[in-house]
C-alpha cells in the first residue's frame, strides 16, 4: 500500500513537472488541408498533438536543424490569421500562403520557422496546443504547394507573445496568427 502511494506520488510529480509553461516545438508532417480548411476543433479541449520535443521540422536530425534563436524576421512573409478557436487556413490567407510558397521556392537557400500564436482567451495549455495546430496547418499548406518539409521548423507560443495588448475583438484577431522567420542555410 505504501509502495503504491509512493509510486503514485512520484508519477504525479513527474507529470506536473512535464506541464511547465514553455513554448512547444514540433515537427513531422500530416496531410495538407484544403484551402478552406477541413480541420475543426472543439472548444475547451486541447486536441491535436504537441509533436516531438526540440526544434521541429522533419527530415533533419537535431544537429542539422538550425536553432530557433538563429531565425530572423522575414519582411517578405507576412503573418496569416485565424478565426477564433480554429486552425483552418482561411481562403484569403491561402492566397497569402501561395505567395509565401513562391518566395520560399525561389529562396531555396533558406529555412523557415513558423510560429503559432493565439489570443489570451483559454488556458495556457489549450492555447499552446492550438498554436501548434495553427503552425502545423500552415506548414501542411506550404508543403502541399511544393515547399520541402525538411526546410520547415515549427514552434507554438500560445498566448505568450501577443502583438496587441488590448482586451477586445480587434486586438485578439491580430494575435491569432502564424508568424514567419527565416534563416539562410
Amino acid at each position: 500500500m505504501i509502495k503504491s502511494l509512493a509510486l503514485g506520488g512520484v508519477m504525479l510529480v513527474v507529470l506536473l513537472a512535464g506541464c511547465a509553461k514553455q513554448p512547444v516545438s514540433s515537427g513531422g508532417t500530416a496531410s495538407a488541408p484544403a484551402p478552406g480548411g477541413a480541420r475543426t476543433e472543439g472548444a475547451g479541449t486541447a486536441g491535436g498533438g504537441f509533436g516531438a520535443g526540440g526544434a521541429g521540422g522533419s527530415g533533419l536530425s537535431g544537429a542539422q536543424r538550425p536553432a530557433i534563436k538563429d531565425f530572423v524576421a522575414a519582411p517578405d512573409l507576412s503573418d496569416i490569421h485565424f478565426d477564433f478557436d480554429r486552425a483552418d487556413i482561411r481562403e484569403t490567407d491561402a492566397k497569402v500562403l501561395d505567395s509565401h510558397a513562391g518566395w520560399l521556392k525561389a529562396h531555396s537557400d533558406h529555412f523557415v520557422l513558423i510560429e503559432g500564436h493565439c489570443d489570451e482567451r483559454g488556458t495556457n495549455e489549450y492555447n499552446t496546443a492550438l498554436g501548434d495546430r495553427r503552425a502545423k496547418a500552415t506548414m501542411n499548406y506550404l508543403i502541399s504547394r511544393g515547399v520541402a518539409p525538411a526546410r520547415i521548423t515549427l514552434i507554438s507560443y500560445g498566448e505568450e507573445r501577443p502583438v496587441c495588448a488590448q482586451h477586445d475583438d480587434a486586438c485578439w484577431a491580430k494575435n491569432r496568427r502564424a508568424h514567419f522567420m527565416v534563416k539562410a542555410r
